[in-house]
């Protein structure tokens, strides 16, 4: 069950500095980091992916909204394909 009042915040704290939550945090990645029976959940993407992938669907999609409409039709006829 999923709970709709909850509030997440981060904040920075410094390390290895006693704070329990911080500790816990921790040890528990270390666990999971170290455990090859946890299913994987998350992959880790790289920014430039990312970013070249965004661009990549944007552009599709400009192109596509382009050659559907009918306004700008004059200036079609000096686009190169």
């Amino acid at each position: 069950m999923e709970n709709q009042s909850w509030k997440t915040e981060f904040n920075w704290i410094k390390a290895h500095a006693g704070h329990h939550g911080n500790e816990l945090a921790d040890q528990t990645a270390k666990e999971a980091a170290t455990n090859s029976d946890i299913n994987e959940c998350y992959k880790r993407i790289p920014k430039s992916t990312a970013r070249r992938e965004l661009s990549d669907y944007s552009v599709t999609k400009w192109q596509s909204e382009w050659d559907y409409t009918t306004k700008g039709a004059i200036t079609k006829t000096f686009s190169l394909k």
